[in-house]
């Protein structure tokens, strides 16, 4: 009886957190204002995050919530804060464009996702570090991350920075 409660009510977690995940993600797109888009992107990724929770992942929900609700969010929020919105909202062609453009990629994007659910997914090579050995055990994840992986490891550090210099450039004022 017990072990029916805790599935019905990781269940109804699920539910609960898909249904939020959902309604956030839809409003990151159609609101307005980019902060409030921002603090809805924010929310969708910490539901994400509670979805990995459920899966027993504690490591990538952490991960989810640090890397991408932390640091990717800042950054875009800064990046809006750098960017002049009025004379963006002023030219109506702009935003048309933009529009039409969104559409057409939301559309293409829908239409791959919906390929890749139906087609057979294909089976790929399996490696020593499988899916169960990384979901929980951090000293995997850093043994692959600085053995294995350490070259893309390196050229995403490298990427980063460039990015980091880049914003602190574009930000400095021109006198």
């Amino acid at each position: 009886m017990a072990e029916n409660f805790g599935i019905l009510f990781q269940w109804l977690i699920f539910l609960g957190v898909g249904f939020v995940s959902v309604v956030a993600s839809i409003l990151v797109i159609t609101r307005k204002n980019p902060i409030h888009s921002a603090l809805f992107m924010v929310l969708t990724l910490l539901c994400g995050a509670v979805l990995y929770i459920l899966l027993h992942s504690p490591f990538i929900a952490i991960i989810q919530v640090i890397v991408y609700a932390g640091a990717i969010v800042m950054l875009i929020v800064f990046v809006i804060m750098l960017l002049d919105l009025e004379t963006e909202l002023r030219s109506k062609t702009k935003i048309v464009y933009s529009k039409v453009i969104g559409g057409g990629l939301a559309v293409l994007f829908l239409l791959g996702i919906l390929y890749v659910a139906v087609a057979k997914s294909p089976t790929g090579q399996t490696g020593s570090y499988t899916a169960d050995k990384m979901a929980n055990n951090v000293k995997t994840v850093g043994e692959a991350l600085f053995t294995t992986y350490v070259f893309p490891f390196e050229i995403v550090a490298i990427l980063l920075t460039v990015a980091i210099i880049g914003a602190v450039i574009l930000s400095k004022k021109r006198t």
